[in-house]
């Protein structure tokens, strides 16, 4: 006796599909009503443009690529620093081609994505985007004519790493194993970019940092040489904090805002300083916390886990004990 013939259904484009039990197995397949998510979401993206008066069509992208800055960033490490971090296969007698190459694509596609963002800034104020496009291009132009300079800056940062922590057998495991020098590295860099006109693009280069080391630097803060983070993990640097020279902070530490001034409608006013000044020679020590516009004076040490909001004068030991016993501290 022969077994009954399975019949099967044409499917969408003429092709065969399985009948009977086959068939309610394909059906049973879950159907995610795609359409009506793409509608709604497309609802929510023009509330959102309209809200904050983006333009609806035609308009390209508006913003740089997180994407595209860490290919630059990770480039620029390369060239700064082309035989620890640079490509495995590289050698010596290519060291020059290298860097000029890396530079030379680095620095293009830095350009797009701060003409990204200049673009996107004149087009909301309703200005023009030539304009715009010249600045992006004076702004790649300063940073490249700075870039020896960082190098300069983070081989003083990089000494400081070594001499500051026994644990370092070399400068070179400073710069492959430290989180605190790729911290540093990308700040460096991200503060000239936001001192010359393109914090968005500065902001995303630090975020870079931040995700792969734990370590948030906000590009607008002020570092002096010699800086070193040692360990790192869980360091937050506010955007208007000033950092003198020879400091060293170790994991957890804070240099954060207190509270945040107003205007008259309930807003916050941005831009005003409200994060600590660290003098020279300063070590603050896991878990710190330093709140608002005071002053931590030249030498001083600040011990772990401390809660600070008043100015500490130089030379000053600050340890839980004296933060609670000290009238004028915290």
């Amino acid at each position: 006796m022969n077994a009954p013939e399975t019949k099967t259904a044409p499917r969408a484009g003429g092709e065969p599909q399985p009948a009977g039990p086959e068939a309610a197995a394909v059906e049973s397949v879950p159907r995610w009503n795609v359409e009506q998510i793409v509608s709604e979401l497309r609802a929510l993206r023009r509330r959102w443009r309209d809200a904050h008066q983006r333009p609806r069509e035609g308009a390209g992208r508006e913003f740089p690529s997180p994407e595209a800055l860490r290919r630059v960033a990770h480039a620029l490490r390369g060239a700064l620093f082309p035989m620890r971090l640079g490509p495995s296969n590289l050698r010596q007698e290519g060291e020059d081609f290298y860097v000029g190459h890396t530079i030379e694509n680095a620095l293009n596609e830095l350009l797009e994505q701060i003409r990204l963002e200049l673009r996107g800034t004149a087009a909301r104020a309703g200005d023009g985007l030539a304009a715009a496009d010249q600045r992006a291009v004076q702004i790649v132009q300063s940073l490249a004519a700075d870039l020896p300079a960082v190098r300069a800056e983070l081989d003083q940062d990089v000494e400081a790493a070594y001499r500051g922590d026994p644990a370092a057998h070399s400068v070179d495991e400073v710069l492959l194993c430290y989180p605190g020098a790729i911290a540093i590295i990308h700040h460096r860099i991200a503060h000239r970019l936001y001192l010359l006109g393109a914090p968005m693009v500065a902001r995303m280069f630090s975020e870079i940092a931040h995700s792969e080391t734990g370590i948030d630097i906000h590009p607008g803060a002020t570092i002096g040489s010699s800086f070193f983070i040692d360990h790192g993990t869980g360091v937050v640097i506010g955007e208007t904090a000033v950092i003198g020279d020879r400091v060293r902070l170790y994991q957890a530490v804070t240099l954060g805002a207190r509270s945040f001034a107003v205007g008259p409608h309930g807003e916050l006013q941005k831009g005003n300083p409200r994060h600590p000044i660290v003098e020279d020679d300063v070590v603050i020590y896991a878990g710190a916390t330093i709140l608002g516009r005071i002053t931590i004076g030249r030498g001083s040490t600040i011990g772990g886990n401390v809660w600070l909001t008043k100015d500490v004068p130089p030379n000053s030991i600050v340890t839980q004990a004296t933060a609670r016993n000290q009238p004028g501290l915290p």
